[in-house]
């Protein structure tokens, strides 16, 4: 199962899933978050608390979702999106500039991130966590190149508690997204990934510990989707 995949063979893995629906990515998370997504990434940005004119890290960027809209909340914003597989970064160039601007563009490993020492002001990330293979590393990396104050804003699936809504979720994420994917996509593996990978990543809770593990202070999650969703947020000592 693609879910049980660890290290080089799980990046190696994510990096060939990103390639093949970097084409309709965006459109895909549109269709399954019902285009909740936009709002979840507004808030992400409004939650990073970026300084006028601040350098932002968008890590796992992919086509630059968070990056476009850090301008678009900030047009005086220095935003890097950094990711590591290139086609999603091919998309993203090809996006309508906010006024005249665009993200600077970087390939990037988030184990080991190319970047100097308190480089940003603010990191943000949205669906980067759950796929990468090694979690107390990559916030680590984020808490090294963030600026002593700067802020941290991570947007990801989350493990549901249970509730009477629970079995209509694992159908959702178990039959129509997969479905969907097959249909938007032509690739449904892709999109079986996607519930195996929710479901086997860290509970909200657990994230938070991670990230006051890793150094990070301030900490806290808001649930969204019916608990599917959640935004952390946290700050540099």
């Amino acid at each position: 199962m693609t879910h049980q995949l660890t290290g080089r063979q799980r990046a190696d893995y994510v990096q060939d899933m990103f390639t093949r629906i970097a084409g309709r990515y965006d459109l895909m998370n549109r269709l399954m978050t019902g285009w909740q997504d936009i709002r979840w990434r507004k808030e992400v940005i409004r939650r990073a608390v970026l300084p006028a004119g601040g350098n932002l890290l968008d890590l796992g960027a992919g086509t630059g979702d968070l990056a476009y809209e850090a301008l678009r909340q900030d047009p005086t914003c220095r935003p890097v999106a950094a990711d590591f597989t290139l086609a999603m970064m091919r998309v993203g160039k090809h996006r309508q500039p906010v006024g005249k601007s665009f993200p600077v563009w970087s390939a990037a490993d988030a184990l080991h991130l190319p970047f100097h020492d308190e480089t940003f002001d603010t990191v943000v990330s949205g669906y980067l966590m759950r796929n990468v293979s090694d979690i107390p590393l990559a916030l680590q990396e984020q808490l090294r190149v963030l600026r002593h104050g700067g802020r941290i804003a991570i947007l990801d699936t989350t493990q549901p508690s249970r509730n009477l809504l629970t079995p209509l979720i694992n159908i959702h994420l178990k039959y129509v997204i997969p479905a969907l994917g097959r249909l938007v996509t032509g690739q449904a593996d892709a999109y079986a990934y996607l519930p195996n990978s929710t479901r086997s990543f860290l509970t909200a809770e657990q994230l938070a510990s991670r990230m006051q593990q890793a150094g990070f202070q301030q900490v806290g999650f808001r649930r969204l989707m019916f608990g599917t969703i959640a935004i952390h947020w946290g700050q540099k000592p």
